[in-house]
């Protein structure tokens, strides 16, 4: 029998993973009678299983991720108004299914990351990072561009079942290419990050850039209490000296795309399939983060311009998100430590020519860690409302449970 092909790939794959662990196994079987071997042991970490080398050269972190997933009356975000009268229907899935490799080679500020989702057999990430002066560092490859906190976060990270309406036109998702960034620390406020990349501006998995032109991104972080904001959602670690962050992130590109997903490059709803050069697209994102005692806190401020250099219009784009979440448990004691309740307000405005044209997005979630992000479940309720001066308000309320286990 001709197996499916995604058999195949995850054969392969596996294939690759126990290639790359036998040579510290082999090592390992020897420990007893060379004592210069340099295997030293397999642990579990929060980054999964790890082999390392004696001499702390040479680490092997594996792990995997899963997402199941149960929705009604449907698991996508509405796009456009016709989604709300698309026959929906109640549905059980596997949402995700991942399996990471990373750690270090000759050094241990040599850093490399891989991480590939089994369900789709896409390669997601492939980058290595030279990370040994703190303020200066380097990275290359493909990686989840740093330009929205939202999607930057892990979906396992995340304190809601999945990411924001507006995290779809104003991600520039996986993109291949360089970075620099760093940490400028000084004493009190005066504690800063920042990242400047150049990038080839087609996607993940682009192979080809269209043009002789290049994505240009720049993020700048001032963590303004002297602490840093970490890229995960809640404040499990309860923290007891206050941290946030305000954070400005630009990007330009000129491509056939005016989106971007995991898939790659896309076309926003409005724009035709574009051709090379046709999509010039500058955006901006003010950002913010707070975390204190259980409380969480981010938002996010979008302003995006396409322009398109074949039929000579201009669009300008808008959005923004405001996220709390808290451990009840600080102010009323009976109330579970494990569970926390976050909300989320979001709105899109595809044209901001256009008055009284928005799509929004009101969310209410619960979730119960049993070991942080690594172990939990978690349970929301989200309301849409799409309002348009030429067609009725259409809305829809959406009720969604996930459970996410990494190991």
């Amino acid at each position: 029998m001709v197996q499916a092909p995604f058999f195949r790939l995850m054969n392969n794959f596996l294939l690759l993973v126990l290639l790359a662990i036998l040579p510290f196994l082999s090592n390992g079987q020897n420990v007893a009678k060379d004592s210069t071997s340099y295997f030293t042991q397999i642990k579990h970490t929060d980054k999964g299983f790890v082999f390392a080398t004696r001499d702390g050269k040479f680490e092997l972190q594996l792990a995997s991720r899963i997402q199941f997933r149960y929705a009604m009356p449907d698991d996508q975000n509405p796009v456009n108004f016709d989604d709300f009268n698309n026959g929906n229907a109640d549905n059980f899935k596997i949402n995700r299914a991942r399996l990471k490799i990373g750690g270090h080679a000759y050094n241990p500020w040599i850093k490399y990351y891989f991480e590939y989702e089994l369900s789709q057999s896409n390669l997601l990430d492939f980058r290595v990072m030279v990370e040994k002066i703190p303020w200066l560092k380097v990275k290359f490859g493909q990686w989840k561009v740093e330009f929205t906190r939202e999607r930057f976060i892990s979906s396992g990270d995340q304190q809601l079942v999945d990411r924001s309406i507006i995290n779809r036109p104003f991600t520039l998702d996986r993109q291949q290419g360089v970075t620099i960034y760093g940490h400028l620390k000084e004493k009190g406020i005066a504690d800063f990050n920042y990242w400047a990349a150049v990038l080839t501006g087609t996607g993940r998995g682009a192979t080809f850039n269209d043009d002789h032109k290049l994505m240009y991104f720049g993020r700048m972080q001032w963590n303004f209490l002297g602490r840093e904001v970490p890229f995960s959602g809640s404040d499990l670690k309860i923290t007891e000296k206050p941290a946030g962050i305000i954070a400005l992130s630009g990007a330009t590109n000129t491509s056939p795309y005016t989106r971007f997903s995991q898939a790659g490059g896309g076309s926003l709803e409005g724009f035709e399939n574009g051709v090379a050069g046709q999509y010039t697209v500058n955006q901006l994102n003010l950002e913010t983060a707070f975390n204190y005692k259980g409380l969480s806190w981010a938002s996010e401020f979008h302003r995006k311009q396409i322009c398109d250099n074949i039929n000579n219009r201009t669009t300008r784009l808008g959005g923004y998100y405001m996220h709390l979440g808290y451990f009840p448990n600080q102010i009323i004691p009976f109330w579970p430590k494990s569970l926390e309740i976050a909300t989320r307000y979001a709105q899109y405005r595809p044209d901001m020519e256009i008055d009284n044209n928005s799509q929004n997005e009101l969310a209410l979630a619960l979730n119960w860690f049993f070991a942080g992000h690594k172990n939990k479940i978690s349970a929301e309720i989200t309301r849409f409302t799409f309002m348009d001066t030429s067609l009725p308000q259409k809305d829809e309320t959406r009720f969604r449970i996930q459970y996410d286990i990494s190991f």
